[in-house]
């Protein structure tokens, strides 16, 4: 059996969809569900059963877990930068996964967890998953900074080693429909060129970053899904490692591949930046890959364009993966 926490997720049922694709159906679903817009992520998959997340984590600390288990993907976390409740993100992201990696580890079993780029904090520091470098990284908001804790108590353990971390850049693409405000711009954009004909994007506030030419590493959930499989795979793969492109591309290049896959023509709209957000807006994010390919994994990502455009397929549809 293979556990896969936040299995209704996003990057979680995306990655349901590729272990069916590859076959794979004994999978236990942990979740938390009631959103009739995420339960549909889960239609036209297969799998054993669903348990609600605390059922899950309260079953383990009883000592009565599921048996069997041959890896657990901890993809499971309250994801929103815009929640301030640490206690509750400390409760939610940090002290759970603890308690699953413990457990796992204890049982021997391959343990594989989302981390974030939102650990980088202003960049600052550099975008480099060097084990090394994890201790100098200081997150702009608490959601960035629960990820960073477990992070670290990886490391303090000297648990790198055994078990598999992705700190996931700007991910996007189908079944990323539930998350409203965290939404990638690629699904915002497409509805305001629906609505609109145009797209609104934030103006800079730093003289050497253009309007629209801040910069992201865009990533893809297929290409993710295919690289957290390639690791699944090889199990000699271990450590917390980057997951974007390696590749920045500004927002207005983005922007473009939409309007190009609608077949429209470009109207951006620049805006005002919200004051509350510009001390902590990140200007340049790319993913740092030496790592993870010195490990054995050497995956071709698809370009933003061509991305971009497989998406506006599913858009057009409302389909999922």
């Amino acid at each position: 059996m293979i556990i896969l926490t936040g299995g209704a997720g996003f990057i979680g049922s995306s990655f349901l969809s590729k272990l069916n694709l590859e076959g794979i159906t004994d999978i236990l679903v942990v979740d938390e569900l009631g959103d009739k817009i995420k339960d549909k992520n889960l239609n036209n998959k297969s799998y054993l059963d669903y348990v609600d997340k605390d059922d899950f984590v309260e079953s383990i600390n009883r000592g009565n877990p599921p048996k069997d288990v041959r890896a657990v993907f901890h993809i499971g976390a309250c994801s929103s930068t815009t929640v301030f409740d640490v206690a509750y993100l400390t409760k939610n992201n940090f002290e759970y996964s603890k308690i699953l990696a413990k457990w796992s580890l204890d049982k021997n079993i391959p343990f594989y967890y989302a981390s974030s780029a939102a650990t980088y904090g202003d960049g600052s520091q550099g975008f480099s998953d060097a084990d090394e470098m994890i201790p100098k990284l200081k997150p702009l908001n608490p959601y960035g900074n629960s990820k960073q804790a477990f992070d670290l108590w990886v490391l303090e353990n000297k648990l790198q080693n055994r078990i598999v971390g992705y700190k996931y850049f700007n991910v996007f693409g189908p079944n990323e429909y539930h998350k409203g405000d965290m939404r990638s711009v690629v699904v915002k954009a497409y509805e305001q060129i629906n609505k609109e004909g145009k797209v609104r994007l934030f103006k800079s506030c730093r003289k050497e970053y253009k309007d629209g030419e801040q910069k992201r590493d865009f990533i893809y959930v297929k290409d993710a899904i295919e690289v957290m499989w390639e690791c699944y795979r090889n199990p000699k793969i271990k450590g917390i490692f980057n997951l974007g492109t390696g590749l920045a591309r500004t927002w207005n290049d983005l922007v473009n591949a939409i309007f190009s896959a609608v077949g429209k023509k470009p109207v951006i709209e620049y805006i005002d930046m919200p004051e509350e957000i510009r001390d902590k807006y990140q200007y340049f994010t790319e993913a740092k890959m030496d790592k993870i390919r010195l490990a054995g994994l050497d995956h071709k990502f698809m370009s933003l364009e061509d991305a971009v455009k497989d998406y506006a397929g599913y858009l057009k549809e409302g389909s999922y993966l």
